[in-house]
């Protein structure tokens, strides 16, 4: 059963987080274990740090697909329980209940296979080309569309129908020429970060039609697509038509690359 308990202690959770990555240092990272409980650090942290942590809860169930009444029934609590942390009708968890929750996400995953875990070690375990992903970030509190746009000044081609001010966690900034030519599709996945829920910003574009088009063809499909280098009206209508048929938000911005993502990372 979830109790509830005293608030976050944020001292001890960067103690915990930071003695986890000093032990996996000396261990080595190679076994499965190692990865599950990186992977457990990781969420478990954000979600504790977070301003928002309900938010970032739901974020994490939602990257696992698991369904609220599943996990309530893992943890043998009522469903209400966790929509009432996620929705912050409940005071912010503290460290043991946001414990328990991670853990059953990923045993839940385990038993169904370890596909998300597995997912995720790549981003654990590998480094990203320089060349390719200029610069790759997670957001602890999530961002609107909104803000997003009128932080990189951004003209918003397409919005999600039911969900116009869309959250974002998080957002990779990526060559989009060298992404569709020298990243095999595999690796695509690995741009998402940590999180689908995310701004994709393609840079070096010419019309827009080639990253909606690699959009369409992948599984995983972002939470919004920002053109960088491209005015609205020059968008490829091919372009803003996979963008309404994929129900993606569409942007497009002509704010320079460095200070885009000076901004983006000061947020």
């Amino acid at each position: 059963m979830l109790t509830t308990s005293s608030n976050d202690d944020v001292v001890f959770v960067r103690f915990i987080l930071c003695a986890g990555k000093l032990v996996h240092y000396m261990q080595g990272d190679n076994t499965d274990s190692d990865i599950k409980n990186r992977l457990a650090e990781k969420m478990a942290g954000e979600i504790t740090l977070s301003n928002k942590p309900g938010d970032v809860m739901k974020k994490w169930r939602l990257n696992f697909d698991v369904a609220q009444s599943d996990l309530s029934t893992f943890l043998d609590v009522s469903p209400s329980v966790i929509s009432d942390y996620e929705s912050g009708r409940r005071k912010s968890p503290g460290t043991v209940i946001v414990s328990k929750i991670v853990n059953a996400l990923l045993d839940i995953d385990e038993q169904r296979g370890s596909k998300k875990i597995r997912a995720y070690e790549n981003m654990i375990s590998e480094s990203y080309d320089k060349k390719i992903v200029f610069d790759i970030h997670e957001y602890t509190s999530p961002m609107p569309v909104t803000e997003l746009a009128d932080l990189i000044e951004a003209e918003i081609i397409h919005t999600r129908k039911s969900e116009y001010d869309k959250q974002l966690y998080g957002y990779t900034v990526v060559d989009s020429l060298k992404a569709i030519l020298e990243l095999p599709s595999y690796e695509f996945q690995r741009l998402y970060g940590w999180s689908t829920e995310r701004a994709m910003i393609f840079t070096r574009v010419s019309t827009g039609r080639s990253p909606l088009v690699a959009i369409r063809v992948t599984s995983l499909k972002p939470g919004a697509i920002v053109l960088h280098g491209l005015k609205g009206k020059d968008v490829d209508p091919i372009a803003r038509k996979i963008a309404e048929v994929e129900n993606i938000h569409l942007l497009s911005t002509m704010m320079p690359v460095e200070s885009m993502i000076e901004i983006l990372q000061s947020r």
